[in-house]
């Protein structure tokens, strides 16, 4: 009983606070579901694995595929996140 009413205490306060500092309040990006979150996070472990092997076998090629596939993937993301800021 007394973790839900420290619980309920802390609501308050955080409500509190975010109503007189605006800056406060949470603006990132809305998390992602779990099951998208499961299966991106597994799909990147094999394509970085998959990178790390291609870097060793084929020397400067794999080098540059990793680069590439590192690269886009910055700029994917940094776009989806300028989208999500502008409200698009």
């Amino acid at each position: 009983m007394a973790s839900r009413d420290t619980r309920q205490e802390f609501e308050d306060i955080v409500e509190r606070l975010t109503a007189d500092y605006p800056s406060l309040a949470r603006t990132g990006m809305p998390p992602w579901p779990r099951p998208v979150l499961i299966t991106v996070l597994i799909v990147g472990a094999v394509v970085w694995g998959f990178l790390s092997v291609a870097m060793v076998a084929w020397g400067l090629w794999g080098v540059a595929l990793t680069c590439a596939t590192v690269l886009a993937t910055a700029a994917t993301l940094t776009v989806r996140a300028r989208r999500w800021r502008s409200g698009r």
